[in-house]
């Protein structure tokens, strides 16, 4: 392998001939050789936005000359489509507040626009990492403003998914309205409810996660760029300042703007953390949903079985035939890990220090990994769950006349001891509580039907007073 040497305030080294990145590259990579992990492709992606941005708005006021700028412009808008990425070498997990990042974002586009011009890599002379691409510009407003525009482009596909769920959900809900089940609490036979009434639930948790996510892109439009260092846009021209965030709107598409107070956006993370907190949310949300299909699908004989989840792949190696409810697994272990990332997020958040945060890779790595993993589950669980999901329900009517919750909807006929005696009868002697009722006289067999309908089970009032006439008394419809 050939070599070419670069130099910096710490020496010379030698950097492979054919690479992209320079010498302020290298150093990180062996500095920061940590995880393997490498930094998120979208974070890369609005990197090269920006500088694709800061190089038109210079070029724009005379501090770029033309053919150097139209080079950068187009190594960044190459970077920006995916190539290049494997000389993004950095490791995700880096000191600095991103400046290693920055630097191996800003030799890439260089040596990729002296490339463009004739030249060869290494010869700054012709595009220069620093005095070039990174021209009016610092890590401390080009990352963060890269991070809030790489955090919007995945909280829209995020709300996108959760939209998508929420109506696969409610489709569930419509097909199961009329399936009468066993409601439970505290995993204890309850009062009935339908099947569908269940999911309408789960699916109005997701649209409340859908609006904040929705609402969250508000919280990320506010950029630093321009800012430079510490936020007073030391060494950036004025008209640069206003101009770059104006180009950097009409290429996301996204409707950003320049913070009112650009110290005070470059000091804090704190709105990373209020995201991150939707993110989590949201989490809790489809972890609660998950852990809920795992437990109305378990057995299918020797549990509940009231919902059949589709089947996607064998689930044993030494057991034929078993099936396990691997996607709503896969997203509760989702689940888990986003709401690990929060409290990374929050502690890193909270450790910035003075006018700057240092922490901004960490936050960085587990907002964009969490949000692009709760795309994929929620995604998942849509098309390859909750779509296919069909009622057991025998299996469900099974289950809500063998259980003594129903004795709840003939309380306010019997009085409360009264009932809790038909309960213990019922359970010493093994008989569903309705025969008893009948058997007792205390019911007529048509009275019990009007008091189990589902419409009346599971509306608000007394089930069945309006069809029980001889409970009915003056004063209306209370029994």
């Amino acid at each position: 392998m050939s070599y070419r040497v670069e130099k910096d305030l710490l020496g010379e080294r030698e950097i492979p001939r054919e690479a992209y990145y320079g010498i302020h590259t290298l150093r990180a990579k062996e500095n920061f050789a940590v995880s393997g992990i490498p930094v998120h492709r979208e974070l890369i992606w609005a990197l090269a936005l920006v500088k694709k941005a800061a190089a038109l708005a210079n070029m724009e006021i005379g501090l770029l000359e033309p053919r150097i700028a139209g080079a950068i412009v187009q190594a960044a808008e190459e970077l920006a489509r995916g190539q290049w990425h494997d000389q993004i070498v950095v490791d995700a997990f880096q000191g600095g507040a991103g400046t290693s990042t920055n630097m191996n974002v800003n030799e890439v586009i260089a040596n990729r626009a002296i490339e463009i011009l004739g030249g060869t890599k290494g010869d700054y002379s012709l595009v220069h990492p620093l005095d070039h691409v990174n021209l009016g510009q610092s890590t401390n407003d080009v990352y963060p403003t890269a991070l809030r525009v790489a955090a919007i482009k995945l909280v829209r596909e995020l709300s996108q998914a959760m939209a998508v769920l929420q109506g696969a959900l409610q489709a569930k809900e419509k097909e199961f309205a009329s399936i009468l089940k066993i409601g439970r609490t505290q995993l204890q036979d309850a009062v009935p409810v339908t099947l569908g009434q269940e999911f309408g639930a789960y699916a109005e948790a997701v649209a409340r996660d859908w609006w904040r996510l929705y609402k969250a892109e508000e919280r990320l439009r506010q950029v630093n760029l321009g800012g430079t260092a510490v936020g007073t846009g030391l060494n950036a021209s004025r008209r640069y300042i206003f101009r770059v965030v104006e180009i950097l709107r009409e290429l996301t598409g996204f409707g950003l703007a320049r913070a009112e107070n650009t110290v005070e956006a470059t000091q804090n993370a704190d709105i990373f953390a209020e995201v991150s907190g939707f993110v989590k949310t949201a989490a809790v949300n489809l972890a609660k949903i998950a852990g809920d299909l795992r437990l109305l699908s378990s057995g299918p004989r020797a549990g509940l079985g009231e919902i059949v989840l589709p089947k996607v792949q064998a689930g044993s190696s030494i057991m034929p035939g078993k099936v396990n409810p691997v996607i709503p697994e896969m997203v509760t272990q989702v689940a888990y890990q986003v709401m690990a990332g929060d409290v990374a997020i929050n502690m890193a958040a909270a450790s910035g220090q003075l006018e700057l945060n240092a922490f901004l890779p960490l936050i960085a790595h587990n907002l964009l990994h969490s949000l692009e993993m709760m795309t994929g589950a929620a995604r998942l669980l849509a098309e390859k769950c909750v779509r296919g999901i069909q009622a057991d329900e025998a299996r469900c009517r099974q289950l809500l006349e063998a259980s003594q919750g129903v004795i709840t909807a003939f309380a306010p006929y019997l009085g409360y001891e009264k009932a809790t005696a038909m309960v213990l009868r019922a359970a010493r002697s093994g008989r569903p509580v309705t025969e008893l009722l009948v058997e007792e006289g205390l019911f007529t067999r048509e009275e019990i039907e009007a008091i189990l309908k589902p419409e009346e089970l599971t509306t608000p009032g007394v089930a069945g007073v309006r069809h029980l006439k001889r409970f009915l008394t003056r004063e209306g419809d209370k029994p």
